[in-house]
């Protein structure tokens, strides 16, 4: 009979993360499509009470709190979710893939003798046996499959699935205790962001535009608009509140010493070679819906593209809506429109 952890972390504000409530949904639906099975969640954070409320439907929680547990750390969230899979007795333990879990889990599957999988996006039960799924070479092998070695971790990718309502409650919240050296190693002392004109990438935003490398070719008047270009793309970004993806040849053309926005960089890469988003829309403006390009846009719900070639390769069934326009004058549009309903 297997035991369901539900393991999750709290974010610097003391809440957790909605990739968190994202797991907390298929290890509910895990819990109620394999017979037998029980449901537990464990906690890791500063102070856990708090949001130890809001897992409802969830009648045991485990928390390893204090000010070791505050931030990312390998060594101590190793130990903490290490104590607190041996002490829920967990044989299945559903979390979410954020940067702080894909980092220390692997370490306490180890430890534990157990096996773990990353973005997974499938869970799910039939009798007593247990499957998850998740795609492989670059988002283009989806397979499904289990394991009989337990613990086994899966950490489900965020987007993947609905996130659990968070409704105020009253939890009973079960301390446990982790054996951390007397002095650690590794001291955090803040966090460092790379330097930035704008914020444009928005994990948890509605929208994602992506920009080609037709923003920085000639227009119609035979010159280049680049700066014009940024101007549009971060006035959609901050008016619609909109994630910004690009594809591989325009950041490829800075690392040439080409004009292109300053903005840009290789952390916005969508497609085949860069991130695989899960936004609800996109909007592709100025690229042609290559295929290692379209792969990327496999999970965005509803897709559009502005193009002023018809026959591109979002016009070939790979777009919802295809607008065959001038991207500047169409995006100066939707920006004024933006800006007047703000």
């Amino acid at each position: 009979m297997d035991k369901i952890l539900f393991l999750a972390h709290t974010e610097a504000d003391g809440t957790l993360p909605k990739a968190a409530y994202e797991a907390l949904t298929a290890a509910k639906n895990l819990a109620g499509d394999l017979q037998g099975a029980t449901l537990v969640a464990g906690l890791i954070g500063a102070d856990v009470a708090q949001v130890a409320d809001t897992l409802t439907g969830i009648e045991r929680v485990l928390g390893v709190s204090g000010p070791e547990f505050a931030v990312s750390r390998y060594s101590s969230d190793v130990a903490a979710a290490a104590a607190l899979v041996s002490t829920s007795d967990a044989t299945i333990i559903v979390a979410p893939a954020t940067p702080r879990f894909c980092r220390a889990l692997p370490g306490a599957a180890a430890r534990l003798d157990g096996r773990i999988e990353t973005q997974v996006t499938a869970i799910s039960a039939e009798g007593d046996a247990v499957e998850a799924e998740r795609w492989f070479y670059r988002q283009r092998i989806v397979a499904k499959f289990s394991r009989s070695q337990r613990p086994w971790f899966l950490l489900t990718s965020p987007g993947a699935f609905e996130p659990a309502s968070a409704e105020a409650g009253k939890a009973t919240l079960e301390a446990v205790s982790v054996d951390l050296p007397a002095k650690l190693r590794t001291k955090v002392t803040g966090i460092e962001a790379a330097t930035t004109e704008a914020q444009t990438i928005r994990p948890d935003a509605d929208i994602l535009l992506v920009a080609g490398a037709g923003w920085n070719k000639k227009q119609k008047d035979g010159a280049t608009h680049v700066n014009d270009a940024s101007s549009l793309v971060l006035g959609f970004l901050e008016l619609a509140r909109a994630s910004l993806g690009s594809t591989k040849s325009l950041v490829d053309q800075g690392a040439e010493g080409a004009e292109v926005m300053s903005f840009m960089s290789h952390l916005n890469q969508v497609g085949q070679t860069g991130s695989t988003p899960r936004h609800r829309k996109g909007l592709a403006t100025c690229c042609h819906g290559e295929e290692p390009h379209v792969v990327g846009w496999r999970f965005v719900s509803e897709r559009r593209a502005i193009n002023l070639d018809e026959t591109c390769g979002w016009a070939q069934g790979k777009a919802d809506v295809l607008y065959v326009a001038d991207a500047f004058e169409v995006m100066a549009k939707v920006n004024e429109l933006l800006a007047a309903d703000a």
